[in-house]
């Protein structure tokens, strides 16, 4: 039985690249506004990803664009819940609208990395999905709270690793403001994905090497090699005979 996988992308956040990656990937994760984006940006990536067959997920994150939601930011109960449910509403009265539906929804930033280690803020935010629509996949770290959490609440989860990031021992990201967080070599991308698929590890940044549960591989379209990155991992996917496709 041959493998399958699903590439998903970051978008409508005012990046460059929206168009041109659309072709590479099988989801999309859609800005709802409050940390990137707009109901024009909405709209139209719904409408790339309906033009190129790309799964529509929706991706909340913090209400501050100044700093596009890669602050933390500390809210009660009430007002997390809120805010994912909120952003879902709005970007799904997009797709309404356009006659489509929402498929997945993937936390943004500092809300993705905060909930993976939060159990509280996983449980709050698997809730407001639940409510909102038990049938969207919930995107999430490879084996994190967010995973656990949302599984516990009966939603249909997808554990997540990156293509263009480097991991800390614990599973995490390296934070962006530490160096070298981010992959900006395609053959180390590459070769970060090819471990992860074949093998189920990465390499750490500290050279461990660590389970992880590839089902769905990050790309970030705010990225400056976004593209190259997308272009050279669908095509090494293909010649590995793995199939790409949203999780079903």
């Amino acid at each position: 039985m041959r493998m399958t996988i699903d590439l998903n992308c970051d978008m409508g956040e005012g990046m460059l690249h929206d168009a041109e990656l659309m072709p590479y990937i099988s989801s999309a994760n859609i800005a709802c506004g409050f940390h990137a984006g707009d109901e024009a940006t909405m709209q139209k990536t719904v409408e790339l990803c309906l033009k190129n067959n790309v799964a529509i997920g929706a991706h909340p994150g913090f209400n501050d664009k100044k700093n596009f939601g890669r602050l933390p930011m500390n809210l009660s109960d009430h007002e997390l819940y809120a805010l994912i449910y909120d952003q879902l509403k709005i970007l799904n009265e997009v797709c309404t609208k356009m006659k489509t539906t929402l498929h997945h929804v993937k936390p943004h930033g500092a809300l993705y990395n905060m909930a993976a280690k939060d159990q509280g803020m996983s449980k709050v935010m698997a809730n407001a999905v639940k409510d909102f629509d038990s049938s969207l996949v919930f995107i999430g770290l490879s084996n994190s709270m967010m995973i656990s959490e949302a599984k516990a609440v009966g939603l249909k989860t997808a554990n997540e690793v990156f293509a263009d990031r480097t991991y800390q021992s614990d599973g995490s990201l390296t934070p962006r403001n530490q160096p070298n967080a981010l992959i900006t070599n395609t053959k180390q991308s590459l070769e970060q994905v090819r471990q992860m698929i074949k093998e189920g590890i990465v390499t750490t940044i500290g050279k461990e090497q660590i389970y992880i549960r590839p089902q769905t591989i990050c790309i970030h379209g705010d990225g400056a090699h976004a593209v190259d990155f997308a272009k050279s991992i669908h095509s090494m996917l293909l010649k590995e005979n793995i199939i790409i496709q949203a999780i079903s």
